[in-house]
Parts: C-alpha cells; sequence; structure tokens
C-alpha cells in the first residue's frame, strides 16, 4: 500500500522509536548504498520485531540480510534462551558493511551472516526453524520455498515480503519481466499448498504470512 508522506509520518509519529543503531544503519543505508529501498525501514522492522515477540521462536532464517535492518530487528525481537538469526546474502561486499553494525546492536552471538547464493547455503544449514523471512531473488521464491518447507517447524510461519511488487501482479505481465513472474508463480503456488493457512498483508509492497500446518 502506497502512503501519502503526511501519513506515512503520522505512522511514525505513534509507534516504538526507533533505536540509535537502527537509525544509524538507515541513515547510512542511504547514503552509501545504491538501492537504498530495499532496506526493511522503522515500520516493517518493528512488525518483524513485534512478530518474533509474539511467535517466540527459537531459530530464524532469513534470506537477503541486505545491510542488515531487518535480522536486527527479528533478533531483538527474539526472547527465548538461544535463540538465534541466521542471515543470507548473496552479496559478499556487503559484510563489511553489515558486521559493524551487529556488533554495535551487540547481536554478533545471536546473529550468523551467511555469504554466498541461498539456494547452495540453505541444504547445508543443519536446522529446523519456527520463522522464515524470504526477502532474496524474487525470481526463485519458489525455489526459496521448495528448499526450506521441510525445515519449518509444524505451526512454524514464513513471511514473504514483496509479493505485490508494486502492484505489478495485476497489471498486463511484460514477458521479459521475470522478477513479475517469479512473484506471481510463488503466490499461486502458496495459494494451492494445502499444507499451509495464508493471509497477504496489504503493508509495504505486501507481505505473505504463511503458517505451516501441524
Amino acid at each position: 500500500m502506497n502512503y501519502s508522506i503526511d501519513l506515512e509520518q503520522y505512522i511514525l509519529d505513534h509507534i516504538e522509536e526507533e533505536s540509535d543503531v537502527l537509525k544509524e544503519l538507515n541513515r547510512q543505508t542511504h547514503v552509501k548504498m545504491l538501492q537504498p529501498r530495499m532496506l526493511s525501514g522503522h515500520v516493517q522492522g518493528q512488525i518483524l520485531k513485534m512478530l518474533c515477540q509474539m511467535i517466540n521462536p527459537l531459530n530464524v532464517l532469513e534470506i537477503g540480510t541486505f545491510t542488515g535492518y531487518s535480522a536486527i530487528s527479528m533478533a531483538s525481537g527474539m526472547e527465548r534462551e538461544g535463540a538465534h538469526v541466521d542471515t543470507i546474502e548473496i552479496n559478499d561486499e556487503l559484510a563489511p558493511f553489515v558486521n559493524p553494525f551487529l556488533e554495535k546492536a551487540g547481536l554478533t552471538e545471536k546473529i550468523s551472516l551467511h555469504i554466498g547464493n541461498a539456494l547452495d547455503v540453505i541444504p547445508k544449514l543443519d536446522k529446523n526453524y519456527d520463522l522464515i523471512f524470504m526477502d532474496g531473488d524474487k525470481r526463485v521464491y519458489s525455489e526459496y520455498y521448495d528448499l526450506v518447507f521441510d525445515k519449518l517447524n509444524p505451526g512454524g510461519y514464513i513471511l514473504a515480503d514483496n509479493v505485490l511488487w508494486d502492484g505489478k501482479v495485476v497489471e498486463d505481465l511484460n514477458p521479459n519481466d521475470t522478477y513479475t513472474k517469479g512473484i506471481l508463480a510463488f503466490n499461486k503456488m502458496i495459494k494451492e499448498d494445502e499444507r499451509v493457512e495464508k493471509v497477504i498483508l496489504p503493508f509495504r509492497d505486501g507481505i505473505f504470512l504463511i503458517r505451516k500446518k501441524g
């Protein structure tokens, strides 16, 4: 959903304050990164944090770290002893940016940054997860889903970001647009998967909230 600037500011004025570390991370991402809009941002970060407080996961998997805002947000809401986030980022040049912010947040022991293609990294992660946040390559969301499903505990959740893809999911499809094709295929897969309950949250660019039955 697209909000007016005034309405977005109203929302920001009425929610929890952004932490100093996340404020700096937000600012530095906008100064130093080419696509800062990929950042989760304060509202989504707070939603992710509070969802973690509600779900109370032991292990969280994130596909697509970018500059670490969402990983820090989720880890900040994980209160179980031994709770941990595995986050995967394909761009190795981002590690020197991300790691200092994990240190500033005091979360180096709680977050493991894995550099590489998620399709290669996921099979090597020998654990099950209570929550999986997908925000990687939209062209292969369906492949991510197939890889992580057996690693998701029964009753666990998948949050898939950007599933409304700036409204392109309801527009005429450009045959060369592989990103929208990937999102459409994923959304159809989830709709038809009877192993899960699902709802799309019309927030920002759309988040698919998926719960594994059982």
